[in-house]
């Protein structure tokens, strides 16, 4: 079957006409997945120094406050290269042309090409993209490139390519939860109940010689294996009434009879006076890890399906923006956010608090990246799911994506108010 031709002769092409407006630019882009500008004015090369001078003072800043912010920042460039990386590769291994692989937004610090690509580097390290040839209807190539467009490849190497950012944000979510669990292991209930903090002054397990680390066994004759469990067999008793603590220490079993008080916070209700948790980190072989890592990489990422919704919602936007208190589950973040949670993680929980944080951010931004929708991934996955849908009989349908710009302007706009909310919220409100 032959190629349809989309492309225009070179000094044809309106993707690089260069008319200097704004939204045409924005369009283009949209439709091109990538920049279009190819030259660089002596006034830009200043707006990008400028602003390289201005990131770099912000992350050194970041790695003083809290270098675990910075651990977390860089993790993220991290998974967005490898988001690209997936881009590219596939790309590449399906026959269609790249020409652009950048890392950062904005205006370019630098560039070099290596046969048909140019790979380069911008101030903003907000992002990254990768530029295919021929993404659709609206864009313009050389004619000979046509047959390496992603346009004309099948319908499985563009889902292939499309998704490959998305996977490749699962399989280091799954990479990172197997790491943990296989070393710093897994959190979860151990069935052990431990005395967490030393027991409240003058209480009745202070009295009876109580310690932290201590591993409660039971009261009276029932077994406890949870704080739930030695809340109900305590309160089962009343103010006053002895009960007989069985605890182990340093392996051996102890058992000291405690007269219980009166809870502080109710009169009638007894009390022991210690802090216990059944909880912990338990280190797992790589099977187990292996089979929990995939298990948790499905379960938050149905968590972020239902929360996109609460994102995307422009009156919790709002509601949070003009709140005294914006509500911490539902307000909007942003990079500078979600380091300063990563800092604050790493302070109290270390290495493996911070990859956790990003195994979870990589989740979201993998289910939130296939929203079917311009200029999402999801978007492009969309159009190639619905042209197939209409194709018949070799006939081949291109879907006008000129159509679709508008709702695209839309989300994008979305997307800059939630972004700015975020900052806003971010700055005079902060998570950590």
């Amino acid at each position: 079957m032959g190629h349809k031709n989309f492309c225009r002769d070179e000094g044809e092409s309106n993707l690089s006409s260069g008319d200097g407006n704004f939204y045409t630019k924005f369009r283009n882009e949209i439709a091109a997945g990538g920049a279009t500008d190819e030259k660089q004015s002596q006034n830009n090369k200043a707006t990008t120094a400028t602003t390289a001078i201005i990131v770099v003072a912000l992350l050194a800043w970041l790695g003083i406050k809290n270098p675990w912010s910075l651990v977390f920042v860089a993790g993220l460039i991290v998974s967005v290269f490898l988001h690209e990386l997936g881009h590219y590769l596939t790309a590449r291994r399906s026959g269609m042309k790249v020409t652009q692989f950048y890392m950062g937004m904005g205006p370019r610090i630098f560039s070099f090409r290596r046969g048909e690509v140019e790979f380069g580097l911008r101030a903003l390290p907000v992002g990254a993209f990768v530029r295919i040839v021929g993404m659709n209807n609206l864009d313009d190539c050389d004619p000979k490139d046509e047959p390496r467009t992603y346009r004309q490849q099948s319908y499985p190497k563009r889902m292939l390519v499309i998704t490959a950012g998305s996977l490749m944000h699962l399989l280091i979510a799954v990479v990172l939860f197997v790491g943990i669990y296989a070393t710093a292991g897994r959190f979860g209930d151990t069935g052990n109940l431990l005395i967490v903090a030393p027991p409240a002054i003058d209480s009745p397990a202070e009295k009876i010689g109580l310690r932290e680390g201590d591993q409660i066994l039971a009261i009276n004759d029932t077994a406890v294996n949870s704080r739930y469990e030695l809340i109900v067999a305590i309160v089962a008793n009343k103010p006053g009434e002895s009960v007989d603590v069985k605890f182990l220490r340093d392996g051996q079993q102890i058992v000291e009879q405690a007269v219980l008080a009166t809870n502080p916070a109710n009169p009638e209700v007894a009390f022991l006076g210690v802090s216990s948790d059944s909880y912990a980190y338990v280190r797992q072989n790589i099977f187990n890890a292996f089979g929990y890592g995939l298990v948790d990489v499905v379960k938050t990422a149905k968590d972020s399906v239902s929360g996109l919704f609460v994102v995307l919602n422009p009156a919790n936007i709002v509601s949070n923006v003009v709140a005294d208190e914006p509500d911490m589950m539902t307000r909007p973040t942003t990079v500078v956010g979600a380091s300063q949670v990563g800092g604050e993680i790493g302070r109290s929980e270390g290495f493996k608090g911070v990859l956790m944080l990003l195994a979870s951010v990589n989740i979201f931004v993998g289910v939130f990246n296939m929203l079917p929708l311009l200029p999402f991934d999801g978007g492009h996955a969309a159009i190639a799911t619905y042209e197939r849908l209409r194709s018949r009989r070799g006939k081949v349908y291109r879907a006008d994506v000129g159509k679709m710009i508008p709702v695209a302007t839309t989300v994008v706009v979305l997307l800059v108010m939630l972004m700015f909310a975020g900052l806003y919220l971010d700055i005079t409100s902060p998570l950590g």
